[in-house]
């Protein structure tokens, strides 16, 4: 039997980021799968010594990667959780905006807040700030969003599009896009979008997108995209439980978290270079294609919850991407209020 460190020893800090090392030893006993890598060589990879080697194997193991043997044998990797570590995830993102400056965090309170605080200190455009578990998620409208540990996707990225303030939403948008196209690509299920910032499986949402932002009068400083997944979830909690709905409650299967996100990712990379790169025309085709992938966009009876709330029809998208809605009163233009289908859960 290996002796067991200390938990508290052990266990990395909550609300600090992950030590990159641990990722590079999970890297190293991966490119040797089957061998036993001597703990000399993991110290030299590292630059570190033996005992500090073994103190970072006592953390992997602590959060539940199966690594055999000890420090006068060496170490095998045997088995590893689904974790979101920058070396699991950065050879998959090779060619995009987010692949070298990926932060992780075993808990933290918000990847939002992490990511902001992060970008009015200078952090550069396609930082990911991702975790396994949020003490303090937040979705739209100051609503809190369950972040269960290591069962979801919880993961911020800056962008710093030349885009006017007014412009913003079509990131938002676009970010809809690359969760919808992600879901497609690994579960072969094609979901719903709901204006502004809900993917769906019918009436219940399984992903959340929060878009804050930094700006002056005429132009973004930065903008923060924060995407919480639910991806392995067997169950919500009572308050929430006839709303929301997860990748495997509705196929009956689990997935691979680090496949999702770097579907999600590299699709994300796909829109935002379109958008910054294109023309007012390549506006326009986010703006038509999440018109086309949502249910809500056209035709649909709504409630929407803005000016004390208003029922209409909905017809389709503006310029800019705010949601038309026809009401008794004329056809109004919805800027900040939530959208759910009129009578109904969602």
């Amino acid at each position: 039997m290996h002796p067991r460190a200390n938990p508290s020893q052990a266990v990395p800090d909550p609300g600090a980021r992950t030590d990159a090392r641990l990722g590079a030893i999970v890297r190293l006993l991966t490119d040797h799968a089957m061998m036993v890598v001597s703990g000399t060589k993991v110290a030299e990879e590292l630059g570190t010594n033996r005992s500090e080697v073994w103190r970072l194997i006592q953390q992997l193991r602590e959060i539940g990667v199966d690594i055999a043997g000890h420090p006068a044998e060496g170490y095998r990797l045997v088995s590893m959780p689904d974790l979101l570590l920058p070396d699991v995830l950065a050879p998959r993102l090779q060619g995009t905006i987010f692949q070298n400056r990926i932060h992780h965090y075993f808990r933290v309170g918000s990847t939002n807040a992490e990511a902001m605080d992060a970008a009015a200190l200078g952090e550069p455009e396609g930082a990911v700030f991702i975790a396994e578990e949020q003490t303090a998620g937040r979705g739209r409208g100051m609503h809190s969003w369950d972040s269960e540990p290591s069962q979801g996707i919880y993961c911020s990225v800056i962008l710093r599009p030349q885009l006017a303030p007014a412009d913003v939403l079509v990131t938002s948008l676009a970010a809809g896009l690359a969760v919808s196209a992600a879901t497609e690509e690994v579960t072969g299920i094609c979901p719903d979008l709901r204006w502004p910032n809900d993917v769906l499986f019918g009436d219940k949402k399984f992903c959340g997108i929060l878009t804050e932002l930094n700006a002056e009068v005429t132009r973004v400083r930065y903008v923060v995209v924060g995407m919480g997944v639910n991806v392995n979830q067997v169950a919500f909690s009572p308050e929430i439980s006839d709303v929301a709905t997860s990748l495997r409650m509705e196929t009956g299967r689990e997935w691979s978290r680090a496949d999702f996100v770097a579907a999600l990712l590299k699709s994300l990379d796909r829109e935002y270079r379109e958008l910054i790169e294109g023309s007012v025309a390549a506006r326009k085709y986010i703006l038509h294609r999440f018109e086309e992938r949502s249910s809500y966009a056209r035709r649909r009876e709504v409630h929407v919850e803005e000016y004390g709330g208003y029922d209409g029809v909905t017809e389709g998208l503006d310029a800019r991407g705010f949601l038309q809605v026809r009401t008794s009163d004329g056809l109004r233009t919805v800027l900040s209020g939530g959208v759910r289908a009129k009578n109904g859960k969602g």
